[in-house]
């Protein structure tokens, strides 16, 4: 099932409440359960770090904000800074 929403994806940076650390956020992105997690493995990959998938959002360690930009656009995403 793929979430409701505009169909773009909303890149951010976040720190609160992650014990200081910095974490990259990708919301929104219009794909099915099985293709986010494939996306979220090839996003890792390219940022060279760990990250999640939680209920839907990629979450990358570190900040890479402009570097997922980029990939997400490439890939023929619709990609949006968010917040900060």
């Amino acid at each position: 099932m793929i979430p409701e929403g505009d169909g773009i994806a909303r890149v951010r940076r976040e720190s609160k409440g992650r014990g200081g650390k910095t974490v990259t956020t990708v919301a929104g992105v219009p794909l099915a359960e099985d293709e986010l997690k494939e996306l979220a493995s090839a996003l890792k990959r390219r940022c060279g770090t760990g990250g999640a998938l939680k209920e839907g959002v990629i979450e990358i360690q570190g900040d890479h904000v402009q570097l997922l930009l980029d990939e997400l656009q490439k890939r023929g995403f619709k990609a949006r800074k968010s917040g900060g």
